[in-house]
């Protein structure tokens, strides 16, 4: 059976990094503060013994028979733990077991120089007694160290509880600390997380902030800049595709009203059948381009296609069913036959609302014509001689093809005012551009596509 891992949270993870750190660090203070102590506590042992040892020196004198031992006042320090010997002849001892009266007495045989030695629970210390220069006997003084080891063992203890509870509360409060700093990284994402659902337009901005949570907020500003951009992809896709389907959908309802209501012969079903199946196919077909560019974006390799029967075919379907305006195409006697770097189907695409939109604003006549442009490329420029765009709108040869604009809302027109930004997405996403040229004399829109 496979384990599943426990998840773990990030402030959990900070809180036993805190804690791994701080169990080395006390660890490592705690061992040298006991050995510390350790060292301390034999040094102060030491100095007694050579305190006592030199307080027993310091009642003996040279003679002629041998060493002389004065009595003290105080003669109880010859009898804690104080021998004395005249070379290794023992002449003071005090009441000791065996085995430390032995060691007392290989520690004066051999101590040239005052020294001490460890044996069992005692510590011994030897100073040799000098006359001149020449020693004449040694005293050797013990201590028993089990004071010194339990002083040692209860700091031992002591430390290692302290330190326990120092661990302890060090990893409470890191946890507690860190649970402090990632709130705002929660509360961030959080908001960010309900922002992206709900009001993609709220943004964190540059209110102060630590370094790393204005980082943190850039980021996440960024990334709503994202999302915000894909559902603005999304909307701007659908609105499209509504607005460029709307046509041939209205006459494929128009044939089907038609046909249901009064019996037609053969002949006029065959007509509204074919008809319909025509309208069905161009809307497969906006469908088709129109998703296509935008799966494929600049990531595509451009199309090819020959631009002037694409012209023409747009004319001619535009002028269907129109006496006026009359619509007229056409192209520079020295211009080859041009091939564009786009499809037929975007550069259709491109052309229909340019042409939807003169025959809107035309009086009696569109023009298209078409051209050679810079760099060996592709130029239509589409003409009406309606009213023109207003050029009392500033800036209007760029708010035209702004989504959404519409320079006369009351014109009875039920458009959405999408065509001229579709025209000029679909251009631009190409290599091209569409341009407006404001002025009298009627709507100019000129259309620039690379040789293909």
């Amino acid at each position: 059976m496979r384990r599943v891992p426990r998840p773990t949270t990030l402030r959990g993870r900070l809180a036993l990094v805190a804690l791994a750190t701080s169990v080395l660090w006390v660890s490592v203070a705690t061992a040298a503060f006991n050995v510390l102590l350790g060292s301390q506590l034999r040094a102060q042992a030491d100095d007694v013994l050579r305190t006592r040892a030199a307080a027993v020196v310091a009642t003996l004198e040279p003679g002629p028979g041998g060493l002389v031992v004065r009595e003290p006042s105080d003669d109880t320090a010859l009898d804690a733990g104080v021998w004395i010997f005249e070379g290794n002849r023992p002449i003071e001892r005090p009441s000791a077991s065996p085995a430390l009266d032995r060691a007392a007495q290989e520690l004066a045989g051999r101590a040239a120089g005052a020294g001490g030695r460890d044996l069992g629970s005692y510590r011994l210390w030897a100073v040799p007694v000098l006359d001149g220069a020449r020693r004449v006997g040694t005293v050797v003084t013990a201590l028993s160290s089990d004071p010194y080891r339990e002083s040692a063992r209860s700091a031992l203890v002591g430390s290692v509880a302290l330190a326990a509870l120092l661990v302890a509360g060090i990893y409470l409060l890191s946890r507690r600390m860190v649970g402090r700093a990632l709130r705002p990284v929660a509360v961030m994402s959080e908001q960010a997380a309900e922002w992206s659902g709900t009001d993609i337009a709220q943004r964190f901005g540059s209110a102060p902030r630590p370094v790393e949570l204005a980082a943190l907020a850039d980021r996440l500003d960024g990334l709503l800049d994202r999302v915000a951009a894909v559902v603005r992809h999304e909307q701007q896709l659908s609105n499209e595709l509504s607005h460029e389907l709307r046509t041939p959908l209205a006459r494929v309802a128009a044939e089907v009203e038609w046909l249901m209501a009064r019996g037609r012969d053969a002949a006029d079903r065959e007509r509204s059948h074919r008809a319909i199946a025509a309208d069905a196919a161009e809307m497969q077909e906006i469908c088709r381009a129109l998703l296509t560019e935008a799966r494929a974006g600049s990531h595509r390799a451009p199309g090819r296609s020959e631009l002037l029967p694409i012209v023409e075919a747009v004319a001619t379907k535009a002028g269907q069913g129109r006496p006026a305006p009359a619509i007229t195409v056409t192209a520079d006697p020295v211009l080859p036959a041009p091939a564009v770097g786009a499809t037929a189907a975007v550069v259709e695409r491109i052309l229909v609302p340019l042409m939807d939109n003169a025959l809107r604003h035309a009086r009696q006549r569109v023009g298209i014509t078409v051209r050679s442009g810079p760099a060996g490329a592709a130029r239509i420029v589409v003409t009406d001689d309606g009213h023109g765009v207003p050029t009392a709108v500033t800036d209007i040869g760029e708010a035209v093809f702004a989504p959404g604009y519409r320079g006369d809302p009351d014109d009875g027109h039920d458009g959405a005012g999408l065509g001229l930004a579709l025209s000029r997405r679909l251009a631009r996403q190409v290599g091209g551009d569409v341009v407006c040229v404001p002025g009298a004399g009627g709507g100019r829109f000129e259309v620039t596509l690379p040789r293909g």
